[in-house]
């Protein structure tokens, strides 16, 4: 049985400072992520957008911020309004050597139900994997070029 984790991790070239940024200012994160209405990493605040499949069930997903610490992690829930289950995010920073290496958790993710197909730990997967080593890849290379 899946117990639902999904770890993604990546080297960045560029500084923790400049990584916390991207995953933790709005106008940044829309560049790369989801185009949130409002964002502060600070514990309790909430945020939610809408997302889904193409042509397919865009979800209103529900978070909140439990944890942040500037440079080091950051943390929040995710769940999905009318379903039930909740997960949690995790982006965890660590420098090395001038360079940055995040460490993606998203844990909870059987807690989803097992009968919605859209749910489906792969799909986390793949959307994750695209999300940290294909767009804040090409974001932070693009705006912090070597």
């Amino acid at each position: 049985m899946n117990n639902g984790n999904i770890v993604i991790e990546r080297l960045f070239a560029v500084s923790p400072e400049k990584v916390w940024s991207a995953i933790s200012d709005k106008d940044e994160m829309k560049a790369w992520y989801f185009n949130l209405a409002e964002f502060k990493a600070e514990p309790g605040f909430s945020f939610g957008f809408s997302g889904g499949p193409d042509g397919g069930i865009q979800y209103l997903h529900l978070c909140e911020v439990t944890e942040a610490i500037p440079q080091k992690q950051l943390t929040y829930s995710w769940r999905y309004d009318g379903y039930p289950g909740i997960s949690f995010v995790s982006f965890e920073l660590s420098e090395q050597e001038g360079k940055t290496l995040l460490r993606l958790t998203h844990s909870g993710i059987g807690s989803f139900p097992e009968t919605n197909p859209d749910l489906a730990i792969n799909n986390f997967k793949e959307g994750w994997n695209a999300i940290i080593n294909t767009s804040l890849k090409d974001y932070l290379e693009k705006k912090y070029p070597q």
